[in-house]
């Protein structure tokens, strides 16, 4: 396989979608209430890789509660559209850009694994999202005194980058290194400085300055025996995003732009995400949304949609997350949602669980099946997945169904873990296996013989 250089730049097309989708009436679903036309002919973006050297300083100050670094033990740190394909060029790319820029909540999880009695003593109903005040905070902190939890520079979109730089820094393949950095807000509090050396150290750039005298947000993940989590967050004085002159050079620096859907709860982001998109738009960057929460979507519904359909190039959501922004009921097929989706997302990633994943395209669906896979933790299982999604379209491949295979093994290898992140060692196996099945795929083409993705 020809190997990208370093001033090498990959052009996705994705073209507009049929305005009618073939397999559903224009009356069995809502349209969004606020729609305005933009033009999408060519998303465009960057890839330029170069090495930096990776430092870590970890505070020991944490709440004062006992608790344990998650990454201690870390090294260094078929349904009709299958042959859907995505136009690749390769212009030239400038200096000093990031790959990947992500805005997102900087949230420090504490992940434990309780019993269902745990939950019912202090009234916490599994399976659920809720925010949570300080005084709430403390006391399921107090409640875990004596239990075994882990530390964690987490947060939805974190976990997904923290991955992608792994799979991206992977020393088993010949690519040079993708730039990821994240953009955020965390206090100047000991649990800030945590965050920022723990991001640093899966060399994941956090690029923000911490807010004076503001409290860094964070997630309990309580997972039961069943693989169930539930979570309770607290956002902290600083859970805020303030579109400046900083962050918007970030973003004209940017190839692609990310997008935390939890972001849309927090007060006063709704314009900052708008001119955040508006900026990487008109800067040819590809943009991506994750929808995060189905409370989050109906809370937002609006600004979601607005977000979505004028800006996103790629929306990443499960099948109840789908099903939200669709108003579709939890009995229908995720698969409808996919399809449905992708008349207003060229590329629209749907998760369903042990059902496997759909990739939605042009009205179309791409089923995904789901590796063979023993439950652990679900925690992160969706971010892990985006991660593969955005390695597989940033390393230049055209063939949706193996990059959604890719996305499927790194997230069964999440789940069958306790824990949200992707460890080296299995970044670097994924990365490998990856590029061998790129390998196949252009020797495939270059004797001109029809293939099937067996990655």
């Amino acid at each position: 396989m020809a190997l990208a250089s370093s001033s090498s730049r990959l052009l996705h097309r994705f073209s507009s979608p049929p305005v009618t989708p073939s397999s559903l009436s224009s009356s069995s679903l809502p349209r969004p209430s606020r729609r305005v036309a933009r033009p999408r002919g060519y998303s465009r973006f960057a890839v330029r890789w170069e090495h930096r050297p990776v430092v870590v300083v970890v505070p020991r100050a944490l709440l004062g509660g006992g608790f344990e670094d998650a990454d201690s033990d870390d090294e260094e740190d078929a349904h009709g559209a299958d042959d859907v394909n995505l136009d690749l060029h390769a212009p030239p790319s400038g200096p000093e850009r990031w790959d990947v820029l992500g805005l997102g909540q900087a949230m420090v999880d504490f992940s434990g694994m309780v019993d269902d009695e745990f939950l019912d003593r202090l009234g916490i109903q599994k399976g659920t999202r809720k925010v949570v005040n300080h005084e709430e905070r403390g006391r399921v902190l107090r409640a875990m005194d004596g239990c075994s939890y882990k530390a964690a520079a987490g947060g939805s979109l974190s976990n997904s980058l923290v991955a992608l730089s792994r799979l991206g820094s992977s020393r088993s393949t010949n690519y040079t290194e993708l730039r990821i950095a994240m953009a955020g807000s965390v206090g100047s509090d000991p649990l800030g400085s945590f965050y920022r050396a723990k991001l640093r150290r899966a060399n994941l750039h956090f690029l923000s300055k911490p807010v004076k005298d503001g409290t860094t947000g964070t997630v309990i993940v309580l997972t039961t025996p069943d693989a169930q989590r539930t979570m309770l967050a607290y956002q902290g004085t600083s859970s805020t995003l303030i579109y400046d002159s900083d962050l918007a050079s970030l973003v004209s620096k940017s190839n692609v732009l990310i997008v935390e859907g939890y972001l849309f709860e927090l007060p006063h982001t709704i314009e900052a995400i708008k001119q955040a998109c508006e900026d990487a738009h008109k800067n040819g960057s590809l943009i991506a949304v994750t929808a995060s929460d189905v409370s989050c979507i109906k809370r937002c519904y609006n600004d979601f949609w607005d977000i979505v359909a004028n800006y996103a190039d790629i929306l990443f959501a499960n099948a109840n997350e789908a099903r939200a922004f669709c108003e579709l009921s939890s009995t229908d097929s995720p698969i409808s949602a996919a399809r449905y989706l992708s008349h207003s997302v060229p590329l629209v990633s749907v998760t369903d669980g042990v059902h496997g994943s759909y990739i939605g395209v042009k009205g179309e669906a791409i089923y995904i099946p789901p590796p063979p896979c023993v439950p652990v933790d679900t925690c992160g299982a969706g971010d892990a997945y985006a991660s593969g999604i955005l390695y597989g379209i940033l390393r230049g491949s055209s063939d949706l169904k193996g990059i959604g295979l890719l996305a499927s093994r790194v997230a069964a290898i999440v789940v069958a873990q306790q824990g949200t992140r992707l460890r080296v060692q299995d970044a670097d196996r994924l990365a490998e296996s990856f590029t061998l099945h790129l390998d196949n795929l252009e020797f495939c083409s270059d004797v001109e013989t029809d293939h099937v993705s067996n990655f």
